[in-house]
C-alpha cells in the first residue's frame, strides 16, 4: 500500500454557491472514503477548492449584473461555508493567491522550456462587434461528438474535447443575437496524440480505477488520435502567461488541473513545495473524485502533460467518476431557480439525513435524482424510525454495563465491518452499497426483541453499526461513540443514544 493517499475533488468554479448536485457528486464520496481511510490510521489528505479563471465566472457575472471580482469573493466564501454545512472535511482548500498564480505559470513554463509545447494556428468564433475571441464559455453551441448543447471547451454529455471552432450552430453566450465569424489564432498547443501510447499503457495497467463509463469513454477516446489540446488562450480573463510568441494570452483553464492538483495537496500537507508529494517514488496514491464531465483535463490533458515531463512524476491511478444529480428528475439550473443550496437545506434538516440520502441516491453510474418527499420518505423509513426504536431498545440497558456479549455477537460485529469495508475502499467504493447497509443492519436490529440474556449483545452490535456508519452519519457518531472496545470484546457498557429528528417533505 502506498505511503499515504491524495484525494482531490476538482474546484467548482467561482461562479455560484454549492448546489446538492454538487455534493451528491465528488465532494461527499470523497469526503466519505477520507473519513474511512483515517479510521483505519492511513494517511489520507482531501483536497479541493475553487477555480476562479474560467470563463463561466465573467458569463455568470454577466447575467447577475456584477463584476467576476465580485462574483468570486462571493462564491468563494459561499462554497467553503457550504463544505463545512455538509460535513465535508477538507484538509487543503485553494484560492486565487499569488502563490496558486506563480505555480500556475511555473508548470506551464517547465513545459514550455522543455519544448513540449508547440505554436498552431487554430480557428476560434470571434465578434467583431466586442473585438474578442469566443473561447470556452464564451461560445455555445452543440458538440460536434455527441450533438448535445455544451459550451466550447468540454462537452458535459460525452466528455469529448471540444474545440471552440468545431462548435455545431455557433453563437456568443452573452449575446445571442450577436453575429459571429470564425478566425485564426496562433496558441500554444499540447500535442497530446505524441502520448497517447503512454496513456493507453497506463490506464490499461489501471484499468481497475475507473468505473464502466469513463472506462468506456477513455478507450474510445484512445482508439483514436487525440487532437492537439490548446494550453493558451487569445482571452483576457485567466492567468497571462510570460511567452513571447502568444504575448498577452491567458492559461487555458482546462490545462490547469495538474498545476491545481498538486497546489491543492501541497496545502493539505502544508507543505511548502507544490510538488513534492507528486513526484516519481515519493509514495502517493493520487486518486480523483470527480463527475464524469471532467474526464478529458484531468485523466487525458493532464496526464499527458505529466508525461510530457519525462518522468518526473507519478500519474493518478484512480478515477471515482458520478453522473449527474437532477432536482425533481431535471437538471439544477440556477439561472431557472431550479436548484436546492446545500446550506439552506442543512439549515432546515440535519446533515446526517442529508448525507444518508445522497449516499443512498449517489449517481454513481447513472443520473438520479432528488425532492424533498423522497429526502423526507426515505430517511424515515430506512433511518429516523428504526433507529428511534433501536436506540429506544439501548436505553433501557444504560447503566448496567458491562454486560457480556457472545462469539455469535463478535462474528456478526466482524460481518457488518466487512461489509462496510467494501464500499468504503476504493477498490469497491459506492455510497449507495454503504447506505444499504445501514439501512440492511437498522432493519435486523429493529425487529429484533431483546432480552437480559442477549442485552450485551444487542448494544454491542448497535454500536458497531454506528462505527461502520461512522465516514456518512458524521453528528451521531461523534455524539455517541466513545473509546473502541474491538469486535473481539467479550463485554460492552451501554451508553445513551439520542433519537433523530425527522425531515419535512414538500418544502
Amino acid at each position: 500500500m502506498s505511503a499515504r493517499t491524495v484525494v482531490i475533488s476538482p474546484a467548482p468554479t467561482a461562479n455560484g454557491d454549492l448546489h446538492l448536485g454538487h455534493i451528491a457528486g465528488p465532494f461527499l464520496a470523497a469526503d466519505v472514503h477520507s473519513r474511512y481511510a483515517r479510521s483505519l490510521g492511513r494517511e489520507v489528505l482531501l483536497g479541493t477548492g475553487f477555480q476562479d479563471t474560467s470563463t463561466f465566472v465573467v458569463t455568470t457575472a454577466f447575467r447577475r449584473g456584477v463584476t467576476p471580482q465580485e462574483l468570486v469573493a462571493t462564491s468563494a466564501a459561499q462554497i467553503a461555508a457550504s463544505l463545512e454545512a455538509m460535513g465535508i472535511s477538507v484538509d487543503g482548500y485553494t484560492g486565487d493567491d499569488d502563490r496558486f498564480t506563480k505555480w500556475v505559470v511555473d508548470f506551464v513554463a517547465r513545459l514550455h522550456s522543455a519544448g513540449k509545447l508547440e505554436l498552431r494556428t487554430m480557428k476560434f468564433p470571434y465578434s467583431p462587434k466586442s473585438g474578442q475571441f469566443l473561447v470556452d464559455g464564451f461560445a455555445s453551441g452543440s458538440c460536434p461528438e455527441c450533438l448535445a448543447d455544451c459550451c466550447a471547451g468540454l462537452c458535459e454529455s460525452c466528455g469529448q474535447l471540444v474545440a471552440a471552432g468545431d462548435l455545431l450552430d455557433v453563437r456568443s453566450t452573452l449575446d445571442p443575437a450577436d453575429p459571429v465569424e470564425l478566425r485564426e489564432a496562433d496558441v500554444l498547443v499540447l500535442p497530446v496524440e505524441k502520448y497517447r501510447a503512454g496513456l493507453q499503457a497506463h490506464f490499461a495497467a489501471h484499468a481497475s480505477g475507473m468505473r464502466p463509463h469513463m472506462a468506456q469513454a477513455m478507450a474510445a477516446m484512445l482508439a483514436r488520435p487525440l487532437p492537439d489540446f490548446p494550453v493558451t488562450y487569445p482571452t483576457s480573463w485567466g492567468i497571462e502567461v510570460p511567452f513571447p510568441e502568444v504575448a498577452g494570452q491567458r492559461v487555458n483553464p482546462n490545462a490547469e488541473p495538474m498545476a491545481w492538483s498538486m497546489h491543492a495537496t501541497a496545502l493539505s500537507a502544508g507543505s511548502s513545495s507544490e510538488d513534492e508529494l507528486w513526484l516519481a517514488g515519493a509514495g502517493s496514491e493520487i486518486v480523483y473524485f470527480l463527475g464524469f464531465d471532467n474526464i478529458y483535463p484531468f485523466a487525458i490533458a493532464g496526464p499527458a502533460m505529466l508525461l510530457a515531463l519525462d518522468g518526473r512524476y507519478d500519474l493518478p491511478t484512480r478515477y471515482l467518476t458520478n453522473e449527474f444529480y437532477e432536482l425533481d428528475h431535471k437538471k439544477f439550473s440556477t439561472s431557472r431557480g431550479h436548484v436546492v443550496w446545500s446550506r439552506e437545506l442543512a439549515a432546515e434538516v440535519p446533515r446526517d439525513l442529508i448525507r444518508f440520502h445522497l449516499a443512498a441516491t449517489s449517481p454513481e453510474h447513472q443520473r438520479t435524482s432528488f425532492s424533498r418527499d423522497g429526502l423526507a420518505r426515505v430517511t424515515s423509513a430506512r433511518l429516523v424510525e428504526p433507529w428511534n426504536r433501536v436506540a429506544d431498545k439501548v436505553n433501557r440497558w444504560v447503566g448496567l454495563g458491562p454486560l457480556p456479549v457472545s462469539s455469535r455477537s463478535r462474528r456478526a460485529a466482524s460481518r457488518m465491518a466487512s461489509r462496510f469495508a467494501e464500499s468504503y475502499e476504493l477498490a469497491g467504493f459506492s455510497l449507495n452499497r454503504a447506505a444499504e447497509t445501514i439501512a440492511e443492519q437498522l432493519a435486523r436490529l429493529d425487529s429484533r426483541p431483546v432480552t437480559g440474556a442477549d442485552a450485551g449483545d444487542f448494544c454491542f452490535e448497535v454500536d458497531r453499526l454506528v462505527r461502520g456508519a461512522a465516514p456518512i452519519l458524521v453528528d451521531l457518531a461523534e455524539r455517541v461513540l466513545r473509546e473502541d472496545a474491538g469486535v473481539d470484546a467479550d463485554s460492552f457498557t451501554p451508553v445513551a443514544l439520542p433519537r433523530l429528528r425527522e425531515a419535512e417533505a414538500g418544502r
